[in-house]
């Protein structure tokens, strides 16, 4: 039977439904107060992350000498891994296996990837947070669910929660981590049964951030077109560029961990090997100082939405994803989404001007658009583009992102992503993306 079968077929005449957790109210109540009790842990867990990270690019930047320990930050993230028993975990992959099968996550998993991201970013890796967050915000909530025994199906939804909770609080955009926390493990089939818990998880992440001082992130764009025949091709073309774009970038950063262990076997090796590159490229990039494409990228999305692409290279798109696959495929520790973004973000700016397009829009729709492409998620997608960029041009964005999920095949970030739905046909496929 396939996953799509297991997760909805009927039960037959007579049959009781073994998940069904009991009378609907006390159901309900229960599953909001979880959701309140794990946005407010995971949210506060969140927090702290942001500020971790933000602690670490102030010191880095600050003391450009740090770059020089890449090398030896590596090394003691793979160290840290192993002393723990961790040296085989699969970072964010793991998050989608506890979802979909109610496997239980080690509760170190939280401390292990909040202190490897944050001496990633710290060294100068290029690395991003929200895929370090989601392991964050499942772990606590995983851990917590089995220890409270619920059965599988309340376990999934609480796990689901924490990934809502600590993708919202530190990213500040509250329905598209809701959404994305749903949309992310099955392609073609979301969990609705969570949507209600997940957005109170990830509201109350969000308030709870924002209390604490923690901002939502939002970019003011210019050069809006008008909804017309016109704008249409263009979002059409740069919707397949981007798509293009994506299975580029998953095709790196996925062959450069191959890479890495087909010629250096043993990690701590490719560690030292892959810090001593990233290194290499900071000091060819303009020197220790100039930081442009270390840490996770927000710098090069502002530049090239806000700043209108004034100070954005033509090959910047490019440089980002040559540090971000270096230094992932090394063993360092963090995300792919936010380097995403500022790839797609870069490259839409650069390509707007040849199809008549403003740098500022075309930088907007690159990120949306080359985010669908490597995670698969339009609905989270639109979303994403609306709580970033605002309401103005929405049809268009979400043109460009349909076109680029339809366009960049099974390809994805996550290697445990079920695609339950051919992107081409009507029909049941039951696969994993590549």
């Amino acid at each position: 039977m396939s996953l799509l079968s297991r997760f909805s077929a009927a039960p037959a005449a007579g049959d009781s439904v073994r998940s069904d957790p009991g009378p609907e109210l006390p159901v309900f109540l229960r599953r909001a107060i979880l959701a309140v009790l794990i946005g407010l842990l995971v949210g506060a867990v969140g927090v702290a992350f942001h500020y971790g990270i933000d602690l670490a690019t102030e010191l880095r930047q600050a003391h450009p000498w740090l770059l020089c320990l890449l090398p030896l930050g590596g090394l003691a993230i793979v160290l840290l891994y192993r002393v723990c028993g961790m040296e085989k975990d699969q970072g964010t992959n793991l998050v989608l296996v506890a979802v979909r099968e109610h496997e239980p996550m080690r509760l170190r998993t939280a401390p292990l990837i909040f202190l490897s991201t944050v001496l990633t970013h710290l060294v100068g890796g290029s690395a991003g947070r929200e895929g370090a967050a989601l392991q964050l915000g499942a772990s606590i909530a995983s851990k917590l669910g089995h220890r409270l025994g619920l059965e599988p199906g309340e376990g999934r939804i609480l796990t689901v929660c924490g990934m809502a909770a600590a993708f919202s609080a530190l990213f500040g955009t509250p329905l598209t981590a809701a959404f994305f926390a749903l949309e992310v493990v099955h392609v073609g089939v979301m969990h609705y049964a969570a949507l209600t818990a997940a957005l109170l998880a990830s509201l109350t992440g969000f308030l709870l951030a924002g209390w604490l001082g923690v901002p939502p992130t939002a970019y003011a764009v210019s050069g809006l077109p008008a909804l017309s025949p016109l704008s249409l091709l263009q979002m059409v073309v740069l919707g397949a560029l981007c798509a293009v774009l994506a299975v580029f970038f998953c095709a790196v950063t996925h062959g450069a961990g191959h890479l890495y262990a087909k010629v250096l076997p043993d990690p701590r090796f490719r560690a030292l090997a892959g810090g001593a590159l990233v290194l290499l490229l900071s000091l060819l990039d303009g020197g220790l100082a100039h930081q442009y494409y270390n840490g996770a990228g927000g710098n090069l999305v502002e530049a090239a939405v806000t700043g209108g692409g004034a100070d954005v290279e033509p090959w910047a798109f490019l440089a980002k994803l040559l540090f971000t696959a270096v230094t992932l495929g090394a063993g360092f520790r963090g995300g792919e989404i936010v380097p995403t973004f500022a790839c797609g973000a870069t490259f839409g700016c650069v390509v707007a001007p040849f199809l008549g397009l403003e740098p500022s829009f075309g930088g907007a729709v690159g990120t949306v658009a080359a985010f669908c492409g490597v995670t698969n998620c339009p609905i989270s997608s639109i979303l994403l583009a609306y709580e970033l960029f605002g309401g103005g041009g929405l049809p268009l964005y979400a043109l460009a992102i349909a076109v680029a999920y339809r366009l960049s095949g099974y390809s994805g970030l996550y290697s445990e992503q079920v695609i339950l739905y051919s992107k081409r046909d009507p029909r049941e496929i039951d696969r994993k993306a590549k």
